[in-house]
């Protein structure tokens, strides 16, 4: 029985060392996770992944201006990475941020706010109100995507899903699913809907109080336990690594993270698993 034991405990303790050999390979545990985050496709089920818009008596084959099957698991659940609903904010003066911060800088109706990279990149989606108009704050961390968007008299969440690697958000008042860089419903009862844009600069802290002195900064109170002066992606930012399938990028003249500035204008066309607009 001890020869058990002993042979039982060499073997968790071998294990032990291969994963940690592996991980420090794929350049620390940040790294690891985001590599290996792709597998959980395989444990997908469209049907299951599905469940909350055919409850709502839609088909989403039909719903759908995507194919399914580039509706992919991103690896945490809905709402696994939580939205910020109730968003406290802080004077210029009295934020923890530094000033070569990268923040999502907001002005409506003369309220002028930043939104730190450090807390979107553990959140994804910020519900707030801004100037007395509701707004929904964006930023996809994994393809550099920060966008603002009317929400009416409803709050976006993340869906937990992505589509061309790039942000799924979802309606929680009808369960529609929203490719974050466009602004359009993907899946879903309001399929095809656009969402109404209103500007946004991505920019440096520093320079965002050079230009608004009484900005106010979102707070690290959250509500949520994350340390947001530490990135959460490893060395994706700078890396050649996509982990999440893209087409074309094959093609690719520019370094994969290579930051470009593109306009985006959503048309009324409808082309099946692609988005009309000129940019």
């Amino acid at each position: 029985m001890k020869r058990w034991i002993l042979f039982a405990g060499g073997l968790v303790a071998a294990s032990g060392i291969a994963l940690g050999a592996f991980v420090w390979n794929a350049g620390g545990w940040d790294n690891f996770k985001l590599r290996h985050f792709h597998l959980t496709q395989l444990l997908s089920d469209q049907t299951r992944e599905l469940a909350d818009i055919r409850a709502r008596n839609v088909a989403p084959e039909q719903a759908s201006r995507i194919d399914l099957g580039e509706l992919i698991s991103g690896g945490p659940p809905k709402d696994g990475i939580p939205s910020i609903d109730s968003p406290r904010f802080t004077s210029a003066a009295e934020t923890p941020f530094a000033d070569d911060e990268a923040v999502l800088g907001v002005e409506v109706n003369g309220d002028v706010r930043a939104y730190p990279y450090g807390i979107l990149n553990w959140h994804e989606v910020v519900n707030d109100t801004v100037g007395g108009v509701p707004v929904t704050i964006t930023y996809c961390p994994l393809c550099d995507t920060g966008l603002v968007f009317q929400r009416g008299g409803t709050t976006f969440g993340v869906s937990g899903k992505l589509y061309q690697s790039c942000l799924v958000m979802y309606d929680r008042a009808d369960d529609t699913l929203y490719v974050q860089p466009w602004g359009i419903g993907a899946v879903g009862p309001a399929v095809n809907r656009i969402l109404e844009r209103l500007p946004v600069v991505k920019t440096t802290l520093g320079a965002w109080k050079a230009r608004h002195p009484d900005t106010r900064v979102l707070s690290t109170e959250t509500g949520h336990r994350r340390d947001y002066f530490k990135y959460p992606y490893g060395s994706y930012y700078t890396d050649r690594n996509l982990v999440f399938p893209v087409r074309g990028d094959e093609q690719l003249a520019l370094h994969p993270k290579a930051i470009i500035s593109y306009a985006f204008r959503p048309a009324e066309a409808t082309p099946h698993n692609a988005f009309a607009g000129c940019h």
